[in-house]
């Protein structure tokens, strides 16, 4: 089969490899007809999250239909379409009890990331062995452990292009809206206008949002224009076109007296601004930036609530806990998002059209030019948004969604 696999920082290579096998009673092999690349895969790409070895298979989010399932799977056969939760879960320990689906305890046994985190989150595909070190699913074949419940049925009138984004960017961005308390008349600001920013931007007017501010700039600053496009009601601010002496947080306190009431960081700690940072992180003195995240609580208003949904995986320098503490300032940390805890919900407003997931979708490609694909999206070349990545086993594209782009 074809996968793509990591060789080294910023490097990946489409190989030929071998097709996954049942090895436990509730393992599912997945034909892949649609994944994708995430943000949080160029964290990987940057080799910034640890344990990552030559050869793995990337690849968090994807769906398919069922191969093969073992023995212990009862509720799935050869030949559904699924798609699967970006976490592994068991569905039984504590914490899968209640739907927490991505703080597993029985799915990663990973000893570094506990004695970092005080605890281990869940199992995760194709993301290093920090988080268990599954194969992912940017592939043509995956195995799914526990299959029965990561694997959520995909009725006929829910497309692959739709249906593959319950995975993990879908909930991702419903849980960010939600854990950090997003509510009727509130105005919100978003930091990093990518997929997950942009759907969070959807989802906070879904919440009841009076006003979304989304921030940006830099290479990325296009991605504005295509938030606003699909989202007239969005307000946008390019950081980068800011004058001598203005600051994201003095621009926000002039577009909203106080400030916003609730601020959502989607973009991530290893992108620092300062030189300060940028040599802290080359030095390797810390692993995340906190300039987002000061910049967050030193813009919302006092008692302001800040969720930090983008990746941070370390420890980070020049916290500005005075203002945490002076101001009262709510900072929550989404966490990885419990994808069981959202996704039928989720796949109920794709289906009554409350929920349009295909306003990110910006291209299709196929796995033979993943590679191609992450050098692109790593620049940020060609107005890249959210990418369908179809396989030989994928069905044409949905009415309404794009057609194939080629590289070659």
């Amino acid at each position: 089969m074809k996968a793509l696999v990591w060789n080294g920082k910023n490097s990946v290579q489409v190989v030929e490899t071998h097709k996954p096998k049942i090895i436990e009673d509730r393992d599912v092999i997945l034909k892949v007809t649609g994944s994708t690349i995430c943000g949080s895969d160029l964290h990987l790409y940057h080799g910034a999250v640890v344990q990552l070895q030559k050869g793995d298979i990337l690849g968090h989010e994807f769906c398919g239909r069922v191969d093969s399932v073992g023995p212990g799977v009862k509720n799935l056969k050869p030949g559904d379409r699924v798609v699967a939760s970006f976490q592994i879960a068991c569905g039984d320990c504590m914490y899968c009890q209640k739907k927490l689906s991505s703080q597993c305890e029985r799915t990663n046994t990973n000893k570094v990331e506990n004695i970092m985190y005080g605890g281990r989150t869940a199992g995760m595909f194709g993301y290093s062995h920090f988080t268990g070190g599954f194969a992912g699913g940017q592939a043509e074949y995956a195995r799914v452990p526990y299959g029965d419940v990561n694997l959520l049925p995909l009725p006929d009138d829910v497309p692959d292009e739709k249906g593959l984004y319950l995975s993990d960017v879908l909930s991702t961005s419903w849980n960010c809206v939600v854990d950090t308390g997003v509510k009727e008349g509130d105005v919100v600001a978003i930091w990093g206008a990518g997929p997950i920013g942009q759907m969070c931007a959807e989802m906070s007017f879904i919440r009841g949002a009076k006003r979304v501010i989304v921030i940006d700039g830099g290479p990325a600053a296009w991605r504005l224009d295509l938030v606003k496009s699909k989202t007239p009601k969005v307000e946008t601010l390019n950081y980068t076109d800011l004058p001598s002496g203005q600051t994201v947080t003095s621009k926000l306190k002039e577009m909203e007296h106080g400030g916003p009431d609730v601020a959502l960081e989607c973009a991530a700690g290893e992108y620092a601004k300062g030189i300060g940072h940028k040599i802290e992180l080359a030095l390797g003195l810390e692993t995340d930036t906190s300039e987002i995240i000061n910049e967050m609580m030193t813009s919302v208003k006092s008692f302001g609530r800040c969720g930090i949904t983008g990746v941070y995986v370390g420890f980070t320098n020049h916290f500005n806990i005075g203002a945490l503490m002076e101001r009262g300032i709510r900072l929550i940390g989404n966490g990885q998002a419990p994808v069981h805890l959202y996704w039928k919900d989720l796949l109920k407003m794709i289906q009554d059209g409350s929920l349009d997931s295909t306003i990110m979708l910006s291209h299709r490609v196929n796995i033979d030019e993943m590679d191609t694909l992450y050098e692109k999206f790593e620049a940020r070349a060609d107005n890249l948004q959210k990418v369908f990545v179809q396989t030989r086993f994928s069905d044409p594209p949905a009415p309404g969604t794009p057609e194939l782009t080629s590289w070659k």
